[in-house]
């Protein structure tokens, strides 16, 4: 079936009251402030590929905070991610998440990152029209995240029956080309964490199958009471976040 028919037939994607969310409680870990739980054990068919605990990244190395690749999220957050994930498995779609919560301290290793000269090698990759001094001037790094609250996740969509176990993919030599998509993530016209124009959600310059994709995106995670970021498709925060005020920063482990 073509994804404009299937836009056509989802009756999932129509906007409206999200469903209630499931009430029981994750068992606890240690290792996590209260109120926070590991993805995985919540909805483990979720496909996790967390960018920041490794290399392939715009720092070009693990960032401070991440210890280990683990999604962690507010219980409500990684609850509603989960119906997001039954949603989409029914059309033969599902979730590839490549950030969730992120410590204060990561934070300020971008902001650190983003003020020193340095190596310039993945510039393409991330930022090919603007310098790496003006980001943080640009509002692509800023001094607090909605990350470090546990309620925001930065993901793509994939297709099921084509993924293989996930493995992370080499970046593209110019991130506004779009992805690799060879681990059955679809097209969105560019790549995560591109810091560009054509990054933003309705940027109107795309081909109409990349359009698409994000719409297909956005519309399966409102559903579940998730708000957009007009200037990054891939980044989304539950509009009813449990610590809306809050900025943790405890490390990922």
């Amino acid at each position: 079936m073509s994804m404009c028919a299937l836009a056509r037939r989802w009756p999932l994607l129509v906007l409206g009251a999200a469903v209630p969310l499931a009430t029981a409680a994750a068992a606890p870990d240690s290792d996590l402030a209260p109120g926070f739980v590991d993805l995985a054990e919540i909805a483990p068919a979720i496909a996790i590929d967390m960018r920041y605990a490794g290399a392939l990244n715009f720092v070009g190395r693990p960032v401070r905070g991440y210890a280990a690749p683990r999604c962690l999220l507010s219980q409500p957050a990684a609850r509603a991610l989960a119906q997001v994930q039954d949603d989409l498995a029914r059309h033969d779609l599902g979730l590839l998440v490549y950030d969730c919560y992120r410590p204060q301290r990561a934070v300020d290793d971008f902001v650190a990152w983003a003020r020193e000269a340095g190596d310039e090698s993945a510039r393409a990759r991330h930022y090919p029209s603007v310098p790496r001094a003006q980001l943080f001037q640009r509002g692509y790094i800023a001094e607090r995240s909605g990350h470090s609250r546990g309620s925001t996740v930065d993901l793509t969509l994939i297709t099921l029956s084509s993924a293989r176990p996930h493995q992370p993919e080499p970046e593209p030599d110019d991130c506004r080309l779009g992805s690799h998509a060879s681990d059955g993530s679809l097209d969105m016209g560019t790549s995560f964490d591109c810091f560009d124009e054509r990054a933003h959600t309705d940027h109107t310059g795309l081909p109409r199958r990349a359009r698409l994709h994000r719409d297909l995106l956005r519309r399966a995670m409102l559903r579940r009471g998730f708000s957009a970021y007009a200037k990054e498709w891939w980044h989304f925060t539950l509009a009813a976040e449990p610590f809306p005020h809050r900025y943790f920063d405890f490390e990922v482990r």
